[in-house]
């Protein structure tokens, strides 16, 4: 369609390098760790860390906490994310948990449910799961 500008996982494959992928069908049982793009279109039963982009396929798969600087998901999440910058959840996205970032799209019958806190500046990411006292107490100089 003239006009319409639909971002989609595989319009963002065209503009990042990715160094890491886990086919379709391929089961990754543990935490992964990259310090490059990685995406995702199989299932990963664990913890994901990228220091730079996740993008996560139509058939991708993660059961455990993500952290990475932008996660684009097409697929399913089933747990929480920091993203240190933009949070992409299309319309094929699925994600049961909790989201912490600076930036967040949500498009036209994606799924969400979970609480969302979005940051601003150039501060750090707040962190996920803690209340209102515990963060104001991280700047109590008496608790250091």
């Amino acid at each position: 369609m003239l006009g319409k500008n639909k971002s989609s996982a595989s319009d963002t494959d065209a503009r990042v390098k990715v160094g890491t992928i886990l086919g379709d069908g391929t089961v990754f049982e543990g935490d992964l760790r990259a310090p490059e793009a990685v995406r995702i279109d199989g299932t990963v039963n664990g913890n994901c860390t990228c220091e730079k982009e996740l993008i996560i396929g139509k058939n991708g798969h993660v059961k455990g906490n993500i952290s990475a600087q932008h996660v684009i998901i097409s697929g399913r999440v089933e747990g929480d994310i920091a993203a240190q910058g933009k949070l992409e959840l299309l319309s094929t996205g699925k994600l049961v948990g909790n989201i912490s970032a600076r930036s967040l799209v949500i498009d036209e019958d994606a799924s969400f449910d979970g609480r969302c806190t979005m940051s601003q500046g150039e501060g750090p990411v707040k962190k996920i799961g803690m209340t209102q006292t515990e963060t104001a107490g991280e700047n109590d100089p008496a608790r250091k």
